[in-house]
């Protein structure tokens, strides 16, 4: 039988409680789950690729009895190579609002074009997430706001540690 393989691509920038809450879903329906930590130009990073890298190894180790099957690479370049040398048969994505089903929308289309093959599973953001995103987690932080209701408690004080805060 064909070994289900999927991957959830993102720049993880940080990992947030709404990513986890895709990852934990997400492996549950196939079996293998890779995280795809993506270097993505049109953004400016906080954490380097290997920073947002352990981050989100560390939540895998964290959470081992319920992540069994994920695992995290780091990939640079167009998803649909990255998926395809995965040997990937499906790609999630998560939404939280209307706004990102326009966005994802229009990826997804591309993303078929270029390999009709590999599937793409959009996953809502279950309703205590789905304001949560890395940009808001960041902004709020640099304006000194609490964004430990966001994102696990390693994260945030990785977080702190990087923008020099003692919280």
């Amino acid at each position: 039988m064909k070994q289900i393989i999927g991957l959830y691509p993102g720049s993880f920038d940080p990992i947030t409680n709404v990513h986890l809450d895709i990852i934990f879903r997400a492996s549950k329906i196939v079996d293998t789950l890779v995280v795809g930590v993506a270097v993505n130009e049109n953004k400016k990073h906080l954490f380097d690729m290997k920073e947002r890298t352990k981050l989100i190894e560390e939540q895998l180790l964290i959470n081992k009895s319920k992540l069994t099957n994920a695992k995290v690479i780091a990939f640079d370049g167009l998803l649909m190579n990255f998926a395809e040398k995965l040997n990937a048969n499906v790609i999630f994505r998560g939404l939280r609002a209307v706004s990102d089903f326009d966005y994802e929308f229009q990826m997804t289309g591309m993303n078929a074009r270029l390999n009709s093959n590999i599937e793409t599973v959009f996953l809502m953001a279950s309703e205590k997430h789905q304001f949560i995103s890395s940009r808001f987690v960041k902004e709020i932080s640099l304006l000194d706001g609490d964004v430990k209701s966001f994102i696990p408690k390693e994260v945030f004080n990785k977080l702190n540690e990087k923008l020099n805060k003692n919280k």
